[in-house]
């Protein structure tokens, strides 16, 4: 998740703290449309996934605990076993 944060923190160089697990990103033009690829492509490094984006919602990427629940956590469960 420290990536995911670190990366948002690199393209809002004005933002002056680490985004919160329930900041609305979108809203916050954190993540804006001409860098959403970079941003999948980041999730799909970091989840160790592909991810389609026919299955998915905007609401999957509105905040870093939604971006947790939908794409890291099964990839945390799994390190875990």
């Amino acid at each position: 998740m420290q990536q995911i944060a670190e990366w948002i923190r690199s393209k809002n160089p004005e933002l002056d703290r680490e985004p919160g697990p329930q900041d609305d990103l979108i809203e916050a033009r954190l993540i804006d449309s001409l860098d959403f690829l970079e941003f999948i492509y980041l999730l799909e490094s970091v989840s160790g996934q592909v991810i389609d984006l026919q299955h998915v919602s905007i609401d999957d990427f509105r905040t870093l605990e939604r971006i947790e629940q939908r794409f890291l956590t099964q990839r945390t469960e799994e390190a875990a076993r």
